[in-house]
Parts: C-alpha cells; structure tokens; sequence
C-alpha cells in the first residue's frame, strides 16, 4: 500500500506526525499481553463507539506521546470463541478506521511459517506483500481480483532498525491447507500465512491508512506435527514474542512520521 498522496490534507491523509495507532489482532489471547503493556483501558460497553449488537472490544490509552487504540473483534455470539477470519477482521478494521481516523495500523498476530522460506518457531516477521490465497474466481481480471496481491506500506527503516524479519504474507480462512491452498500460496511465493492479513489490507488501502502487519511463527506448516496441534503448543511462548516486536515497533513510532517508517 503506497502512502497517502501529497494533495490530500493531512489529518485525511494519516501524513505528517503519527500521534494515533490503530492495532488490530484477531484473538484475546494475542492482544491481553498488549493491552497490559501499553496499560490500555477497556472501554465500557455503555461508552462503546461500535454498533449495538456488535461483539468487538476495544482497549485504548495513552503510551510515550502516542494514543493507542487496540482493537479486536471479540467472541463469536453463539460459540463463544474468538471470530478469527477475513470477514471479522475486515467489519472490525472498517469500523475502527470510520470512527478513530488512526495514523497507522498495525495488524499484529500469530501465523504458520514455512521452514521452506527459513521460518521458525518464535520467529517474527514484518510482511511485504499480502495476498490471498482462498479466493479462486478462475475468470480473466478476476482472478487477479481474487487473489488481491498488494504490497504492504514500506517500512525500511523499521526492518532495519529492529532487525525484524520481512516476507510475503498469505491469507485465507482455514487453519489448515488444502492442495488447492498450498498451490496459491506457493504461488504467492508466501513465507506466512495467517487470516486476517490480507483483509485488514484491502480495508486500509481503501481508506488510504497505512498500515503495517506484524505476525509471529506458531507453527510450521510444512513441517512434521499437525497444524493445529502445534499452533496451540506455542500459542502462548510465541504470543511473548509478539508482544515484544509490537513494543519494539511502537517504540520506534513514538514522534516520526509515517514516512519516516
């Protein structure tokens, strides 16, 4: 997502100093370890900026000159789990942009790796690209439209400065992988997949917000141990890591500008 052009206002545009971040993370678990670093502040249902009836839950305060919102889309209504996926991400990060006007996003959370491209457990990755890889309209142009490769808002100094990890970034809404998947996601010649990335960044793109997605491995997807088994091994350890680059993240942030990111 190439930043904002020159001719649009700044505070329409997120240009200039960044003072309002806008993390959004797909499950509790992922997003306590945050909002207990940063001392965020739940907001009351009663003060709820959201629609009624919607689940999602936000966290906000002030951290280091920044005011931080985090925001995640809550527990599904019925089952009681978290509602991961595309479609939840991309309601909640909507919303989130309409009614916070962030600076920049940042789509923190966890992802399968793939020991192909040199991924580990614990490593954390700051993406590049994003696409799809569950969307298969095998029609000319739509196709392309379905896939949506987009490259991520540049961060040079980010990966330099905090010696992060970057890669290409694959989304869909399955925990595991069809062969139908793994052949989209070679081709997306993805090093992390998760579901929610790709999502928060077509929204962003199409609001002009920058945003910038930070994914920790938990699992190896091309390894030996069944997927599921092994995202919920790590779930927590690699949580740790997360926690630590999004500190480390929002540390570099605090008095740039997004083009100095």
């Amino acid at each position: 997502m190439a930043p904002p052009s020159s001719d649009q206002p700044d505070e329409a545009a997120g240009s200039g100093a960044i003072s309002k971040v806008l993390i959004v993370i797909a499950m509790q678990t992922e997003a306590l370890p945050l909002v207990t670093k940063f001392q965020l502040v739940e907001a009351a249902a009663e003060e709820s900026i959201f629609p009624k009836g919607a689940p999602w839950t936000r966290f906000h305060g002030d951290y280091k000159g920044l005011h931080i919102d985090l925001v995640w889309p809550g527990k599904d209504p019925l089952l009681g789990v978290d509602s991961v996926g595309t479609v939840s991400a991309a309601l909640v990060t909507y919303a989130s942009i309409q009614l916070l006007k962030p600076d920049l996003i940042i789509n923190a959370g966890t992802a399968g790796g793939f020991k192909a491209k040199g991924a580990g457990i614990g490593d954390v990755y700051l993406a590049s690209d994003v696409a799809f890889h569950d969307r298969r309209i095998p029609i000319p142009v739509f196709d392309s439209y379905g896939i949506g490769a987009r490259k991520t808002f540049s961060t040079p100094n980010i990966v330099n400065e905090l010696n992060l990890k970057a890669g290409k970034l694959s989304t869909g809404d399955s925990l595991d992988m069809s062969p139908h998947d793994e052949s989209a996601i070679l081709s997306n010649d993805a090093t992390v997949k998760d579901m929610e990335g790709a999502a928060v960044a077509y929204v962003a793109e199409m609001f002009s917000t920058p945003a910038i997605f930070v994914k920790a491995v938990t699992d190896i997807v091309d390894g030996e141990k069944p997927t599921a088994e092994e995202f919920l091994q790590n779930l927590i350890s690699v949580t740790m890591a997360l926690d630590q680059a999004v500190t480390k993240v929002i540390d570099f942030i605090d008095g740039k500008c997004v083009l100095d990111l």
